[in-house]
């Protein structure tokens, strides 16, 4: 199946009708046909319900547009990447990141090296569940990650970047909101969010403040679900502060504990590549100041 195949699937999916999708797209209806059986032939599945109405999807067919609308989407996307990359780059570092937050100085950097190094593009992609499995199978240059989840693991090296405190996030309207800081004791008698991808130091922070205060709690799946129980006033979280977005949706109040979270920047060991490291020190001098609280 090629990419014109592809393009005609969606487009009588679209219109379920083969004499509109084959104007639409500029070519003869008996070559639609043609080339929609021949699709059809190869995969081993009917896509199509055909009648005198029109063709409409079977269930089959359902589940296979589906799949191939994302995977037209990400060709589309590769080949605009790629023509950019041509016509400007000769290099490109390639960033995975759990949660753009994670990373808050990351567009500051990008430009600082395209100063220094204009032939070098970052190409930066987000992905909170399967980030280290892309990196260790070579796809990433550069693995932001918590360093006690990356320590054993060979062959990579691991660069700091920053200590991560932890913070209670409520919303702006909450009292503990107006507080400089908050500890254990101010959370009695509230409801505490818990569970999802937390950091260990997390949760022990999380299992400390329940056993010490008694106060309720439930289980959220992510951070993105918290924060939307926090706004519909189900409760309140603890969470790291590279999850701070910096919009000023919610209050981020510091919360006293001895925890930190370190988080590392990962490279491959025998990727030694100067615009590499130029890059990872670009991102350790940003986190360098004093005043960004993380």
């Amino acid at each position: 199946m090629n990419t014109k195949q592809m393009e005609y699937i969606l487009e009588l999916a679209k219109t379920g009708n083969f004499n509109r999708a084959a104007e639409n797209l500029y070519i003869s209806q008996p070559t639609m046909t043609y080339q929609i059986r021949a699709v059809e032939q190869e995969i081993g599945f009917a896509i199509f319900s055909r009648s005198g109405k029109g063709a409409s999807l079977t269930p089959a067919g359902m589940q296979f547009v589906t799949t191939l609308r994302s995977v037209v989407n990400e060709l589309k996307t590769a080949v605009e990447q790629g023509q950019n990359f041509a016509a400007e780059y000769k290099e490109n570092i390639r960033i995975v990141v759990p949660i753009r937050s994670a990373v808050y100085f990351l567009p500051q950097a990008i430009i600082r090296l395209h100063e220094t190094e204009p032939s070098v593009s970052v190409t930066p992609s987000f992905d909170w569940y399967h980030g280290m499995d892309s990196f260790l199978r070579g796809e990433q240059d550069i693995l932001f990650a918590i360093r006690d989840e990356v320590r054993h693991i060979p062959d990579i090296d691991i660069h700091p970047l920053f200590e991560s405190r932890i913070y209670l996030v409520t919303e702006t309207s909450d009292p503990l909101a107006q507080k400089k800081s908050v500890c254990a004791e101010d959370l009695k008698g509230r409801t505490l969010m818990v569970g999802g991808p937390s950091p260990a130091p997390l949760r022990a922070v999380q299992h400390r403040v329940i056993t010490e205060t008694g106060c309720d709690y439930f289980n959220s799946e992510s951070h993105d679900m918290s924060l939307t129980y926090v706004a519909s006033h189900q409760g309140i979280v603890l969470s790291p502060g590279f999850l701070n977005d910096h919009t000023g949706a919610f209050a981020w109040i510091p919360f006293r504990c001895p925890e930190v979270i370190p988080c590392v920047l990962c490279t491959h060991r025998n990727d030694g590549r100067p615009f590499i490291q130029s890059f990872i020190e670009l991102m350790q001098s940003f986190y360098g100041d004093p005043d960004f609280a993380c």
